[in-house]
C-alpha cells in the first residue's frame, strides 16, 4: 500500500565548492612616442576588471584586466614625474571540484600586488598578483515530507526547525558615468593614480524588485601642465533595480558587486575635467526564514513501514551585520622632514580568524603605502603595516558559524608631526554576512508493505541503557511512547536515566484509525 504523505518545498543553495587561488599576470608595456623615456619607476597601481566568468565541470575560467597606472621618473630634466597607463588583460582556467555547468557562482578577485620593471628606457615588465576567492552554490529543489494522512496508527517523530529556504537570484549591469571637474586653474596634463571602490551599500525591497543603491568612491591624481601634482576625489551613484519574484521586506538578501570595465580619461569636450564611465555588476541572491516540520523517525506498531532517508544539508540563521573599527595609530616613516603626503595607499588584510562559542576574532593589518613628495617635486613611496583586532560577538554557535566579510576603510586623515612620525586615523566598516549549515534527515519513498507480526506477549521489563530514548525504546518493542509513559506514571518523556526500570506494553490497535504525531527529539 502506497502511503498518502503530505509534502512541503525547500528550496536549497548549498556551497558544493570552495577555492581560493592566486593567478599571475605578466605582461609588457612600450612607452608611447609621446613620453620621455623612463629613467625609473616610481609607483604602480591598478583596478582589477571583470568581463566574464564561466562555470563548467570541475573548472571554473574567469576572464578581464587590469586597468594599469604607472608613474615613473623620466630621463628629461625638466619634467620629472610622468605617467602612463595601459589595460593588462588576464584569463584564468582554475579547477575547482564538484562544480558543474548551471551552477551558481560568487567570484571576487582582488589585486594584492602590482610591480613593473624597467627593461629599457622604452620598455617596461609589468606583473601582478591577484586574488580569487571562489565560491560555487547548487540551487536544489527538495520535497519534505511533514505529515501522512491515510495510514493508521504510525508513530512519527518530529522536529520543528528553522532554514533558509532560497527565494530567488538576479543580476543587472549599472553604467555609473560622470565629468568630474578639476580645479579652474589646472590644465590636465595626464592620469598619473587612479582607484575605484564601491561603498555605503544599501538596498530596498519593494514590488519584487531590489532596488540596489551605493556610490562608486574615485580618486585620482593628476599631472598638471606646469607640472604640478594634484588629486581630485569624487562619488558617483550608483543606483540599479533586479527583479526577483515573492520577495518580501523580511528577506534576507546578499548583494555583490564587481567592476566589469572603465575608463577614465581627460574630458576632450570640457576643459578643467575628467571622464569617468564604470560598468558595475550586480548580483543578489535572497533568502527567507522558513519553519518547517520535518519527520525524523517514523514506525507502525501494527504495520511494516518502509522508506528511504537520506541527509541534505541547507543553511540556517542566515545574518547580515556591520562592525566599526576606529584605528588611530602613529606610524614612524623615515625621512619625512619637509615633505607632503600626496597619497595613501589602503589594503586591509586579514591575517588569522579565531573562532570561539560566541564570537569570532580576527587579526588582521593596515598595509598602507605612502606617497610623499618634496617642494622639488621629488616623489617616492614609503610602506608601512599597522596590526588590528577587530571582533565580531553576540554568536549562537561562533565554533560552527560560516562567516563571509568585506572590510572597506572609509574616513582617513594622514598628518606628518615633527620628528617624521605620521599620526593615522582610519576608519573601517566591516560588512559581514553569517550561517550555519543545517543537516536535515529527509524521510521520501514512504510505503506499507503489511502488517506486522503480532508478538507474543502482553507487557515486558525493560532496564534503560546509555543513549536510550523513550522513541528508541517504544520503536524497539512496537509499542508507543504514550503507553509505556501512561504505565510507567512518567510526567516528562524526555527524563528517562540509565538503569531505570520500565514496563513496556504491547501495542493494541484502536477502534479508530487516529494517527499519532510526536514532537520529540
Amino acid at each position: 500500500m502506497i502511503v498518502d504523505t503530505v509534502k512541503e518545498n525547500l528550496s536549497v543553495n548549498k556551497l558544493v565548492s570552495s577555492k581560493r587561488e592566486i593567478i599571475f599576470v605578466e605582461g609588457d608595456m612600450i612607452v608611447p612616442d609621446s613620453k620621455p623615456d623612463i629613467l625609473s619607476t616610481i609607483c604602480t597601481s591598478g583596478v582589477v576588471n571583470i568581463y566574464s566568468k564561466e562555470i563548467l565541470d570541475d573548472k571554473v575560467k574567469i576572464a578581464g584586466s587590469i586597468n594599469t597606472y604607472i608613474m615613473y621618473l623620466s630621463e628629461n630634466g625638466e619634467d620629472k614625474v610622468r605617467g602612463i597607463n595601459t589595460s593588462l588583460d588576464f584569463s584564468e582556467n582554475i579547477n575547482v571540484t564538484n562544480c558543474r555547468e548551471g551552477m551558481n557562482s560568487i567570484i571576487d578577485v582582488k589585486l594584492k600586488t602590482i610591480e613593473c620593471k624597467v627593461i629599457n628606457g622604452r620598455k617596461i615588465g609589468i606583473k601582478a598578483t591577484l586574488e580569487a576567492d571562489i565560491k560555487i552554490y547548487n540551487n536544489e529543489e527538495i520535497e519534505i515530507i511533514n505529515d501522512i494522512q491515510n495510514a493508521e496508527e504510525i508513530q512519527m517523530l518530529k522536529e520543528n526547525l528553522k532554514v533558509n529556504s532560497l527565494v530567488g537570484m538576479g543580476e543587472t549591469k549599472i553604467n555609473a558615468k560622470d565629468t568630474i571637474a578639476i580645479d579652474n586653474i589646472d590644465n590636465l596634463a595626464e592620469i598619473l593614480k587612479a582607484n575605484v571602490n564601491i561603498i555605503d551599500k544599501d538596498i530596498k525591497i519593494s514590488y519584487n524588485k531590489i532596488l540596489t543603491k551605493s556610490e562608486a568612491e574615485i580618486k585620482i591624481m593628476y599631472l598638471t601642465e606646469d607640472n604640478r601634482i594634484n588629486i581630485v576625489n569624487a562619488k558617483i551613484p550608483v543606483v540599479g533595480f533586479i527583479d526577483i519574484q515573492n520577495i518580501s521586506e523580511n528577506n534576507i538578501c546578499n548583494v555583490h558587486y564587481e567592476i566589469r570595465n572603465m575608463i577614465i580619461k581627460p574630458n576632450q569636450v570640457e576643459e578643467h575635467s575628467v571622464y569617468v564611465e564604470i560598468e558595475i555588476g550586480v548580483s543578489c541572491t535572497v533568502y527567507e526564514e522558513k519553519e518547517i516540520n520535518i519527520i525524523q523517525d517514523i514506525y507502525s506498531p501494527c504495520e511494516n513501514i518502509e522508506y528511504n532517508k537520506r541527509q541534505i544539508t541547507t543553511m540556517k540563521s542566515r545574518r547580515n551585520f556591520q562592525v566599526s573599527k576606529q584605528i588611530n595609530e602613529r606610524v614612524v616613516l623615515e625621512n619625512l622632514e619637509n615633505k607632503t603626503i600626496l597619497d595613501v595607499d589602503i589594503n586591509p588584510i586579514v591575517v588569522k580568524e579565531n573562532r570561539l562559542k560566541t564570537k569570532v576574532l580576527y587579526e588582521c593589518e593596515l598595509d598602507m603605502r605612502f606617497l610623499v613628495s618634496d617642494s622639488n617635486l621629488e616623489v617616492e613611496t614609503k610602506n608601512a603595516k599597522i596590526p588590528f583586532e577587530y571582533v565580531i560577538d553576540n554568536l549562537e554557535n561562533g565554533e560552527e558559524v560560516n562567516m563571509e566579510i568585506e572590510m572597506e576603510a572609509r574616513d582617513k586623515n594622514f598628518v606628518i608631526q615633527d620628528g617624521g612620525n605620521v599620526t593615522t586615523n582610519v576608519d573601517m566598516l566591516i560588512n559581514a554576512n553569517s550561517y550555519e549549515n543545517a543537516n536535515l534527515n529527509v524521510i521520501d519513498e514512504l510505503q506499507s508493505s503489511g502488517e506486522r507480526e503480532e508478538e507474543d506477549y502482553n507487557i515486558v521489563m525493560y532496564i534503560v541503557k546509555k543513549g536510550d530514548t523513550l522513541w528508541k525504546i517504544a520503536k524497539q518493542f512496537g509499542s508507543t511512547i504514550d503507553n509505556i509513559a501512561r504505565i510507567n506514571g512518567i510526567e516528562d518523556v524526555n527524563m528517562i536515566m540509565p538503569g531505570q526500570k520500565l514496563y513496556i506494553p504491547r501495542y493494541v490497535k484502536k477502534a479508530s484509525n487516529e494517527v499519532k504525531m510526536v514532537n520529540y527529539a
